[in-house]
């Protein structure tokens, strides 16, 4: 687990346009940091989808350390 001091405020998801008009979302944290970016999707209620899939999903989620 993360020291309080440690954890990241997330400040939502964006859901974006790429450069061939599709969409992607990614998660950004309080400090407008990108902490993941998507890949694209054709329909905009797709990429919404996904985003929220994610950030539903991920604060339930252990981290695994496969560096050892």
């Amino acid at each position: 687990m993360f020291a309080d001091s440690e954890k990241v405020r997330l400040r939502g998801s964006e859901i974006c346009r790429a450069s061939n008009w599709q969409y992607y979302w990614r998660i950004v944290a309080s400090n407008g940091q990108v902490l993941a970016t998507s890949e694209t999707y054709v329909a905009k209620a797709s990429a919404i989808s996904a985003a929220q899939s994610v950030q539903s999903g991920a604060a339930a989620a252990p981290v695994i350390d496969y560096s050892q």
